[in-house]
């Protein structure tokens, strides 16, 4: 009955979605690390209730920092998956950027900072507009999809960039990434992954990912051709040094 659901729904969102074009040229980039192996479950919440009650209080008090301190300037969205933050958005300055970071630094029970906000003015409501809509068509995919584990996964698109952000085995994380890659305006696909071991047995290391994505060793998606693959590298910075570094890794072109 769940999968029927998930059907349903993805199916009234992609209809939602129809008449968009293929984007010419997806940059993919990838920001991983390496977690605990775990019995999974394909469309459970894979955080605990502590989990998604921290990430919760970190990006509501991590958001309201960010207000006071910038005082009106720019435009940052916080998201926090296991207690990991993801910035993204627009500032005037570089000071207001590394501000930013600081700031939310600060916020309790934060533990790695992934910044990719950008110096420029703010986007307007129609790119705010879009970019949401292309975050919910990539959501519909991933409903749609065999082997994506949706609840498993946080969505976030700024200015066509789609981040995509959890706790994924290898083959999930490159399944997600070919649907993501391949939703109609799509610009750039990160990912903000921390890789675990597949429940079948056996574990994956981070640097194995990118071979597996760029051969294409992937479930099949129906319905549009991949687009072709220019890498961009992801700057980010780690907030405590007692943790293991998050590794950043670029991806060659797609075949």
């Amino acid at each position: 009955m769940t999968f029927s659901v998930n059907r349903l729904a993805g199916a009234c969102l992609l209809a939602a979605a129809a008449g968009a074009g293929l984007s010419a040229c997806v940059p993919l980039a990838i920001v991983g690390g390496a977690a605990g192996a775990g019995t999974l479950v394909l469309t459970s919440e894979r955080r605990s209730n502590e989990t998604q009650t921290a990430d919760n209080t970190i990006e509501q008090n991590a958001q309201q920092s960010v207000i006071n301190a910038l005082a009106g300037r720019g435009h940052v969205t916080v998201t926090s998956y296991y207690r990991k933050v993801l910035l993204t958005g627009e500032v005037p300055t570089e000071q207001d950027r590394q501000l930013v970071e600081s700031v939310v630094k600060g916020t309790p029970s934060v533990t790695s900072i992934v910044n990719e906000l950008a110096v420029m003015p703010n986007s307007g409501p129609t790119q705010r507009s879009n970019d949401t809509y292309i975050t919910g068509k990539v959501k519909a995919r991933f409903l749609d999809a065999n082997g994506v584990p949706t609840r498993a996964i946080r969505v976030v698109t700024e200015r066509g960039s789609t981040y995509l952000m959890g706790r994924l085995t290898a083959q999930e994380m490159a399944v997600a990434t070919e649907v993501a890659r391949q939703t109609a305006g799509v610009q750039r696909v990160v990912r903000v992954i921390d890789l675990i071991a597949d429940p079948a047995g056996g574990s994956v290391s981070p640097a194995a990912s990118p071979a597996s994505a760029a051969t294409g060793a992937v479930a099949p998606v129906t319905g549009e051709a991949a687009p072709g693959v220019v890498t961009q590298p992801v700057v980010q910075t780690t907030v405590q040094e007692a943790r293991p570094p998050i590794e950043v890794q670029t991806l060659p072109p797609a075949k």
